[in-house]
């Protein structure tokens, strides 16, 4: 069993406003994100959410989405993966895996989620990462032998750290667009031009 944990507790201070809740083609960015999650074999899926609670979540076509309220949010990143992947193991305590997404990257979608699956059934590798500008990111793929040391995570930098601490055992899928997130307000205009040129 594969769980998927999407981190959407950040204050979205860059952006001035919830970019949860930003709207790309027709759906907010958090709305995207869970229907990608909830079109994989995954499940169960935990959202994150902190600074802004109220956030609506979407419909989930019949899957479990849980909501975890993460009350230290202030801390980063790591308090997010913390809380998300407890409520996953109190849920699904046989996980074998947990994926780790955020609502921000607006071209993730359920394809490449699986791609990471496969990759990480088909190799003999711990971590699967997602690779764009000359490095590994979100989302990523953990076996649960690296969950003490996710649950260990503190500060703002997130799993970052353990891709480099254990390199050897990290895979990568190419997801060159991976690259574009959405934190300010110019990089949402520039994603809502991209959207008017398709």
């Amino acid at each position: 069993m594969i769980g998927i944990v999407i981190l959407a507790a950040g204050a979205s201070s860059r952006m001035g406003k919830p970019k949860q809740e930003l709207l790309y083609k027709g759906e907010t960015l958090l709305q995207h994100a869970v229907k990608a999650a909830v079109s994989t074999s995954c499940e169960p899926v935990v959202v994150v959410l902190g600074a802004n609670t109220e956030v609506r979540l979407p419909a989930s076509d019949g899957k479990t989405v849980l909501t975890a309220i993460n009350p230290k949010w202030q801390e980063g990143l790591s308090s997010s993966i913390r809380c998300g992947l407890s409520a996953l193991l109190a849920a699904a305590p046989q996980a074998e895996s947990v994926l780790f997404m955020v609502c921000d990257q607006p071209f993730v979608e359920a394809a490449l989620l699986e791609s990471l699956l496969h990759t990480k059934s088909a190799g003999r590798k711990g971590i699967v990462a997602c690779q764009y500008k000359d490095t590994f990111g979100t989302p990523v793929l953990f076996d649960k032998a690296y969950f003490d040391e996710l649950l260990y995570l503190r500060g703002k930098e997130g799993a970052k750290k353990l891709l480099f601490r254990h390199s050897e055992h990290v895979a990568s899928v190419s997801f060159p667009l991976g690259a574009i997130d959405v934190d300010t307000p110019e990089d949402y205009a520039a994603l809502k031009r991209s959207e008017s040129e398709d």
